[in-house]
């Protein structure tokens, strides 16, 4: 069990997705916060397979798409491997492909206009 609650700093996820790199652009578009892949919506770890892979290809992935780098550590708790991802605040607006987005409370929002 993760030490923490969803809200507005903290997302859990139980695995990896690429649409999850809105939500780190949120983040950075906000006051930044923390995701954890391989942990369900209660804070249970409950690992995921790919777990070293995916320490190697998410922070390239982000790079590549938002141009800014984030932590990502693996962590092992009763032999699950799940990953946490810091993102820091940018004081420049960060995009996801030409769209803005912002983390608002416990939600991504998309900033139009």
């Amino acid at each position: 069990m993760i030490n923490a609650k969803e809200n507005q700093d903290i997302e859990f996820k139980r695995l990896w997705k690429d649409e999850y790199i809105k939500w780190i652009c949120g983040f950075a578009n906000a006051k930044g916060g923390k995701i954890y892949i391989g942990v369900d919506d209660f804070g249970q770890d409950i690992g995921i397979d790919n777990a070293k892979k995916l320490l190697e290809d998410i922070p390239n992935k982000i790079r590549d798409i938002l141009g800014i780098i984030v932590d990502v550590n693996m962590k092992t708790k009763d032999s699950n491997e799940y990953l946490e991802i810091n993102i820091e605040p940018h004081t420049y607006p960060i995009n996801f492909k030409g769209q803005y987005h912002y983390r608002s409370g416990s939600t991504k929002q998309e900033l139009k206009g």
